[in-house]
């Protein structure tokens, strides 16, 4: 056993034990697969990332991305909250921004105070859900299929289905058939105020509330934020219509969490999705 050094962080928050925590191990080298998903197991996290020296030359670093029982290939609230614990660790980028390597390619992350964001990775799959998803996504949900107004493939490495609901309401009572939706990654979203007008949102911090389902070791999760989904939902909503290009999330709400997601398309059509982070725990682990 080699002692490591890790951080626990709590991302998409500015208050600790509001957000999406994270266990990084910000010395990945040495050890197997088997153990990086062992180790992913014994956390009880909803994902944990080992930090590698990368092998592309534009990269800062490179890092590898588990949930319970699975590798990713990307995902949100890890490249974040990664990021925020290499450079709280020393780290210094090469160049203005962070050059994160992953599963995916190569993810940018901009620095903007203590607020990092990080640049959305394109699309695996667009497009609108099979009728057959739809019918089980509202069975599964528990409510009728009249009820989901917009939806889409939200797929950019975690294979999100996205659909939309009348209002954040909605989305807050949901109470899903874990069963019912076994294997499937849903994202759902709802707007806080009047659906269809770009802008026309009730009051306040956040402009829509979402939730994310997903496959766990002991049936189907419910994560408190969602990196990857917010990103892959703003491109969505964004690119349709629905949404203004620059807006607010909220997420984790059931949970008694206090999430926030920013997400901004820039004039040149990049989505960026940004976030507060913070430290709970540091110091070392034997891997």
């Amino acid at each position: 056993m080699t002692p490591r050094r890790f951080a626990q962080v709590d991302v998409f928050t500015d208050q600790r034990y509001l957000g999406n925590p994270l266990a990084v191990v910000l010395d990945g080298t040495g050890l197997s697969t088997a153990q990086l998903q062992a180790f992913t197991n014994w956390t009880n996290l909803s994902e944990a990332t080992f930090v590698l020296p990368p092998t592309q030359p534009e990269a800062d670093y490179a890092v590898r991305i588990f949930c319970p029982g699975r590798e990713l290939p990307f995902a949100g609230h890890p490249t974040l909250g990664t990021c925020h614990a290499w450079l709280e660790a020393g780290g210094v980028p090469k160049g203005q921004d962070v050059v994160q390597e992953c599963g995916v390619g190569l993810v940018k992350i901009k620095r903007d105070g203590r607020r990092l964001a990080f640049a959305a990775p394109p699309l695996r799959r667009g497009g609108p859900l099979d009728e057959a998803d739809l019918q089980l996504i509202s069975r599964g949900l528990g409510i009728a299929r009249g009820d989901i107004l917009h939806h889409a493939w939200c797929d950019n490495g975690p294979q999100w289905r996205g659909v939309m609901l009348a209002s954040a309401e909605q989305v807050l009572a949901l109470q899903p058939d874990a069963q019912l939706l076994q294997g499937l990654d849903i994202g759902v979203v709802g707007p806080r105020g009047k659906v269809g007008v770009v802008g026309a949102h009730a009051a306040g911090d956040a402009q829509f509330e979402v939730r994310a389902f997903f496959p766990g070791n002991n049936g189907l999760c419910e994560d408190p934020v969602t990196g990857s989904l917010n990103a892959a939902v703003a491109q969505w909503l964004i690119g349709a219509g629905l949404a203004p290009s620059s807006y607010v999330a909220s997420q984790g709400t059931v949970l008694d969490r206090r999430g926030r997601v920013h997400l901004n398309q820039d004039d040149a059509g990049q989505v960026w999705v940004g976030g507060d982070s913070v430290t709970c725990i540091s110091g070392t682990v034997l891997a």
